[in-house]
């Protein structure tokens, strides 16, 4: 076998161990998980995640994603909280301390604290005769498999299964809180997801910028308004004040022969397509990609069907869509 063999058995045995452990994992949850999460339903502070080493890493991002689907959370490092960060601490809150062996000796004044306090603890550990566990008001166990190094050295399963039941906890309180992408969109406004969670209003041109003629308008007239705005179109508005049509380059071309004597009205290509500004903008791009055309005229039913924006692809583009 060469080294590339052995090390691509190795790693696929890894792999394959924590898979099999996440499993054991799923079949292993009862009623002590609910009960976690009815738990943080019932705070009315935060959540303080805490622990230490390998523990602690998987900590921060448990409370990292606590907090970025709905659940207000921070992770506190259990040293610093022997040294003033127990201050962070307060009535409403509730501890998930993390530990797999339960018996971390840095998590001691922490845990002495929400005893004092009568802070509610929960506790996650794979060793329920813990101290960690012997303490904690609501107990979440993950099982006890070793690790994958074989020798029991390394954390790598037990930090997985830490993880995942972290996500479980998470994404179990976001479908409960009904927690919807236009929420997630608020705490994630940067970078591709916040891109790809972005609405229509978030990216639409309005007001002034509308490029915008009247059924009645001469062509003369739309031509100006068409190359002042610079969307290469134009919205016809009915008399009500609704979106009548769309005035294009492919509409201009089709009525090239006495295009001058014509009316906005005789020339638009009616009911065109169109998005409402409480759409995501990738159903925009969309709506684009499909009929081939590059803006969109943002209307809203609900306000008589009036334009209130249009969107450009450029715009969607710019903003990391595609």
């Amino acid at each position: 076998m060469t080294d590339t063999e052995k090390l691509l058995v190795t790693a696929r045995q890894v792999i394959t161990d924590e898979a099999r452990a996440l499993d054991t994992l799923a079949e292993s949850l009862d009623g002590r998980f609910a009960e976690a999460v009815q738990l943080i339903l019932q705070a009315k502070g935060r959540i303080i995640v805490s622990g230490i080493g390998k523990s602690g890493h998987i900590g921060h991002k448990i409370a990292a994603t606590l907090a970025s689907t709905g659940t207000p959370a921070y992770f506190v490092h259990p040293a610093e909280a022997s040294h003033g960060d127990l201050g962070m601490l307060s009535e409403g809150d509730v501890v998930l301390a993390i530990s797999n062996s339960g018996e971390a000796p840095e998590l001691a004044n922490l845990l002495v604290f929400t005893r004092r306090f009568g802070i509610p603890l929960i506790g996650l550990s794979s060793k329920m005769d813990s101290a960690l566990m012997k303490q904690a008001d609501v107990h979440l166990q993950i099982p006890s498999l070793g690790e994958a190094c074989g020798f029991g050295m390394v954390p790598s399963i037990s930090t997985t299964l830490t993880l995942a039941m972290g996500d479980a906890l998470a994404i179990a309180l976001m479908k409960y809180r009904d927690f919807r992408p236009e929420n997630f969109r608020d705490f994630h406004p940067g970078g591709k997801l916040g891109a790809q969670l972005s609405k229509v209003r978030d990216l639409m041109h309005a007001g002034d910028a509308l490029p915008l003629v009247a059924e009645n308008t001469p062509m003369s007239d739309a031509l100006i308004e068409i190359s002042q705005k610079g969307f290469g179109v134009a919205g016809v508005v009915a008399a009500d004040g609704s979106l009548a049509g769309i005035i294009t380059d492919g509409d201009l071309r089709r009525h090239m022969d006495g295009l001058l004597d014509k009316s906005s009205a005789e020339v638009m290509t009616a009911s065109p397509a169109s998005i409402t500004p409480g759409a995501m903008a990738q159903e925009a791009v969309a709506v684009m990609n499909q009929r081939k055309i590059t803006c969109l005229f943002v209307v809203d039913p609900d306000n008589g069907g009036k334009a209130e924006g249009l969107l450009h692809i450029h715009d969607c583009l710019r903003a990391g869509l595609g």
